[in-house]
């Protein structure tokens, strides 16, 4: 009798034990995200540098770099963070997938929340409200005013995006064209190989900045998703210490109005720079 209470004695302990062993390890896995980049020194952001004036490559003084509105969003999150900052050039649509087998610590490439997104992964509060536009040749510009005329007609967009979410749904009667950078998609339009690319409008506008003899804006509105009409910061799910340090950074952008400057600041060096 008293080897079996024994027996039950320690079962016992060792039912407890793992289950105070298992609440530890997920504690551990939603607040130690920003000790380990701490302990690691370096905050490995990764990003798809196709996407002007938010990430996109240039050569400065000889060195190839990227650079945008993101990347410096990412050089304030590294600094409240005491570490160093490195950008690892990814295509978008692997982006969430680099995240999750924890290859990036975050995600920071014109990613909107959506409803599939955040089964995977966390979000951190917008920092920048968007909207589509449809970018055409110039010659183009007042080609096109209502949807219905895009009706078989070659629409761009990037693999992955909501923009080819929304042409899913929207432009059923237009010919989805899908490439996995927008940098292409563009190329094609100028080439006449496309009617069109649906972007964001930021990007649309750095493309007509750099080039006015060769880009336009359509007057046709474009449709958005509600979701979608904003960017945040991807991070791994159940982070909640880094998307609560990662808001902190944007909190503070908003209201001392930097976060503009920033994007004024992208938008002058894609002007000078990229090609």
């Amino acid at each position: 009798m008293k080897s079996k209470s024994w027996s039950k004695i320690i079962l016992s302990l060792l039912v407890v034990s793992l289950v105070f062993l298992a609440a530890g390890c997920s504690n551990s896995s939603k607040t130690n995200g920003v000790k380990k980049i701490q302990n690691r020194g370096t905050l490995i952001v990764g990003t798809s540098a196709d996407f002007a004036p938010f990430e996109f490559p240039i050569v400065q003084n000889g060195q190839k770099k990227i650079v945008g509105y993101d990347i410096l969003l990412a050089q304030k999150i590294a600094k409240n963070l005491g570490v160093k900052l490195k950008i690892e050039n990814v295509e978008f649509s692997s982006l969430i997938s680099e995240l999750k087998d924890q290859k990036i610590d975050m995600i920071l490439s014109g990613l909107s929340i959506t409803k599939q997104r955040k089964k995977s992964i966390s979000f951190s509060e917008p920092y920048y409200t968007t909207k589509n536009v449809l970018l055409v040749r110039k010659a183009d510009k007042n080609k096109y005013s209502s949807i219905s005329q895009l009706a078989k007609k070659s629409i761009g967009v990037q693999q992955g995006s909501t923009q080819q979410a929304v042409a899913t749904k929207k432009l059923k009667k237009s010919d989805l064209v899908v490439e996995s950078v927008v940098t292409s998609l563009a190329t094609e339009l100028k080439d006449n190989k496309l009617d069109g690319v649906l972007v964001e409008s930021g990007v649309a506008e750095g493309y007509v900045s750099k080039y006015p003899d060769q880009y336009a804006i359509a007057s046709v509105k474009m449709p958005i998703e509600k979701e979608s009409q904003s960017y945040s910061a991807g991070i791994a799910k159940n982070n909640q210490a880094l998307v609560k340090r990662v808001n902190q950074v944007i909190s503070k952008l908003k209201q001392n109005g930097t976060n503009k400057k920033m994007l004024d600041q992208a938008k002058q060096l894609q002007k000078k720079y990229s090609k």
